[in-house]
């Protein structure tokens, strides 16, 4: 479902967020603390909300940020959240902070996106794992699902890639359908069209896309001089708490962890290897 499209009304704008989230209006009126008579009178326009109810409302519904702008000045308010970019003096200490966890992570690779998934950062750690990549693909923004996914971008080297295909375009899917950012969709149709099978899927046995014992999928790449040749890394995602920034609400750090042992020193090496070819 897409936002709805401007210029559009407060209701407009409560209604189709209201549904996004699979809400009656009884139902948020109850956890905004108000009536569902009141609810309603907003939603059709008969009640002018303050700004307060409305930045209660949009929390109970989740609404991003940059969304939560766009009602509030539906309904004749002024923006709450500033968007700045990372390079903005006020964002130095973000920076900062962000450049000290990447650099911390290293020889494991770890990279900063935005909501749209363009890296903005990455450490030392991720440039040996893009070997063979296309560098059309590597050009301005960099977007990190369609690098991962493309034909002629990592996808050759991934392993156990219907697997891995599968848990990015579900991840993909829930945040367009929480965010309903149109470009968010049009990036989920395009993936899709991928394909899900290489040479290396077609030919692996069953084994090396991980066990019952596995606790989670892990990502598994193709790397030659590695033990078994491949390496397994795990994802983790770490988002910032309470942002008031569009900036920061929309940013993830995307950091993997080795998997096994073997996959630990492959990294500790690639990583000194790399450092020598590059001194």
């Amino acid at each position: 479902m897409s936002a709805p499209s401007s210029p559009s009304s407060l209701g407009d704008h409560l209604r189709h967020w209201r549904q996004q989230r699979r809400l009656s209006q009884l139902d948020l009126a109850c956890d905004a603390g108000i009536s569902a008579r009141h609810l309603s009178f907003i939603e059709t326009g008969r009640s002018q909300p303050s700004a307060e109810l409305l930045l209660r409302l949009a929390q109970q519904l989740d609404i991003p940020l940059r969304n939560r702008n766009s009602m509030l000045l539906a309904a004749g308010y002024a923006p709450r959240y500033r968007e700045r970019p990372l390079d903005d003096q006020a964002m130095q200490q973000t920076r900062t902070a962000i450049e000290a966890i990447l650099h911390a992570h290293e020889p494991y690779p770890a990279l900063a996106v935005d909501g749209h998934w363009h890296m903005l950062m990455a450490n030392r750690a991720l440039a040996p794992l893009l070997q063979g990549v296309d560098g059309e693909l590597l050009q301005e923004q960099v977007n990190v699902l369609r690098l991962s996914l493309h034909p002629r971008g990592v996808a050759p080297a991934i392993i156990n890639l219907k697997q891995w295909r599968a848990h990015l375009l579900h991840r993909l899917s829930h945040q367009a359908a929480q965010t309903a950012d149109p470009f968010l969709s049009a990036l989920l149709e395009e993936l899709g069209a991928y394909p899900d099978e290489n040479s290396f899927s077609a030919t692996q046995p069953a084994s090396a896309h991980g066990g019952s014992d596995a606790i989670a999928v892990p990502l598994r790449l193709h790397a030659p001089g590695a033990p078994g040749n491949q390496l397994a890394l795990i994802s983790t995602t770490m988002v910032f708490g309470t942002p008031q920034d569009i900036t920061l609400s929309e940013l993830a750090v995307e950091t993997f962890l080795p998997a096994d042992g073997g996959t630990a020193q492959a990294l500790r090496d690639m990583l000194a290897d790399s450092a020598g070819l590059s001194s």
